[in-house]
């Protein structure tokens, strides 16, 4: 009998040892819990009573074809606009793409930004949440069959939309811009617009979230249905990487922090604190084989991107022409879409943008000391531009882990961690007195 006990009680103990406390913001889980399937489900039905939004099909019709869908946008976002005092614009990034590939003639193109501007005027900062609005069947030149795209990616165009209706409502230091592009299905055209000219015009983009096909739970051949999964997926090494900086990273074994594997594991912490049955899947690609998305030109740009995707797609649906056969039904229409999983990965979107937006900027100038032997860790590093944190958190975990595993929280910009340099990985994120973090930085090797 008492061995009995002396186990129960050990269980007791490891279960207590392992829990976690759970910090939400009130206004964030407000807004998260806001995100409506309802309306999720009514934009992408708008959307698919387009017939098509090929990017090349009818710009004249007022019910038909790509004009009339980015009017519909943008009269949407333009609504949204009223609740946030003037300060959400609206405007088309219009453009006229060459003849080219899956081009075949010199095409008027308009993306749709709501840009949702910043209260605080020194503040740059600048984050982009991103689905694309045109859709395709089976030829990617056929301008005229019906091409409904409810998955792919109406589903991506509805998180952006919904999320620009419930967050205009609110005030953020930094500027969101909610944006649905065009000429993804030809070539990532509208994307590659609006990243040259952010570049061009210097816009400071810290983080770029890319919804495309957010709205289907079952995996075509494996039969899995899983409505609580989202893969994210993140470059390791950045497209723009120097010679010199590829020499430290790989004299660091830094090739798993790439900017974009820390929004990533951001992506991950926030998202899972604020929405419910959610398990983000971090995928160390780019992408998927033989696939492409609108945050590669961003990553082009140099900026930090990723792609938000269901975790099992029916290629079946994405890419079909409007057919059965064999008793099996082929096309991205409205009625195979679950729309309480776009609801969860809309609310993953938002959660991480309010986050992100109400946080201190980065710190700056992060560095690990590498001066000496040490089985220590010393780490210094400059305060953020702009509004001052309430403090540091220093993350760690060891150098096999996807994931950070501890934060040691310090006020000052210098940190002595009493664990080696050599055996564990570390970053820094500036914190203010609410629990905002910013982006995890991964230090550089400084003597």
């Amino acid at each position: 009998m008492k061995r009995i006990s002396l186990f129960i009680f050990s269980l007791i103990t490891i279960s207590a040892s392992a829990q976690t406390t759970i910090k939400q913001d009130a206004g964030i889980k407000q807004m998260v819990d806001e995100v409506s399937s309802k309306n999720i489900e009514a934009i992408v039905r708008k959307l698919v009573s387009f017939k098509t939004r090929h990017t090349l099909s009818d710009t004249v019709s007022k019910t038909e074809g790509i004009g009339s869908a980015r009017n519909w946008i943008k009269a949407e976002y333009e609504r949204y606009a009223a609740a946030s005092n003037g300060r959400m614009k609206v405007e088309f990034d219009a453009f006229i793409q060459p003849q080219g590939n899956r081009i075949d003639k010199p095409t008027p193109m308009k993306n749709v930004l709501a840009i949702l501007k910043g209260t605080d005027t020194a503040d740059k900062r600048i984050y982009i949440i991103s689905g694309h609005y045109d859709s395709r069947v089976t030829d990617v030149m056929n301008v005229k069959d019906f091409a409904p795209g409810a998955v792919d990616d109406a589903s991506g165009t509805a998180v952006s939309m919904e999320l620009a209706r419930v967050m205009a409502k609110r005030s953020f230091p930094a500027t969101i811009i909610f944006m649905a592009v065009v000429g993804e299905e030809q070539g990532l055209y509208g994307s590659t617009n609006v990243a040259k000219r952010a570049k061009a015009e210097g816009w400071q983009i810290d983080a770029m979230l890319n919804n495309d096909i957010v709205g289907n739970t079952y995996g075509m051949e494996t039969g899995l249905k899983d409505n609580r999964s989202v893969r994210v997926f993140s470059e390791g090494v950045p497209a723009v990487e120097t010679e010199k900086q590829a020499s430290t990273r790989n004299s660091v074994g830094g090739e798993n922090d790439s900017p974009a594997r820390e929004l990533a594991r951001y992506t991950k912490e926030i998202a899972e604190r604020y929405v419910e049955q959610l398990d983000v899947k971090l995928i160390y690609r780019r992408d998927r084989y033989l696939r492409g998305g609108d945050h590669t030109p961003f990553s082009q740009q140099g900026y930090t991107a990723i792609r938000i995707t269901e975790m099992n797609e029916d290629f079946n649906r994405q890419h079909q022409d409007i057919r059965k056969e064999n008793g099996v039904d082929y096309g991205d229409l409205p009625d195979f879409a679950d729309y309480d999983y776009t609801q969860k990965v809309a609310r993953m979107n938002l959660s991480v943008l309010a986050n992100l937006a109400l946080a201190p900027s980065e710190p700056q100038n992060v560095g690990i000391i590498t001066s000496g032997l040490t089985n220590k860790t010393q780490l210094k590093w400059g305060a953020p531009k702009g509004k001052a944190p309430a403090g540091y958190y220093v993350l760690m975990r060891e150098t096999i882990s996807p994931y950070w595993e501890k934060k040691f929280y310090v006020t000052a910009t210098t940190a002595n961690i009493g664990y080696s340099k050599d055996n564990y990985l570390f970053a820094v994120q500036a914190v203010d007195a609410d629990g905002h973090e910013s982006l995890p930085v991964f230090p550089k090797p400084m003597r």
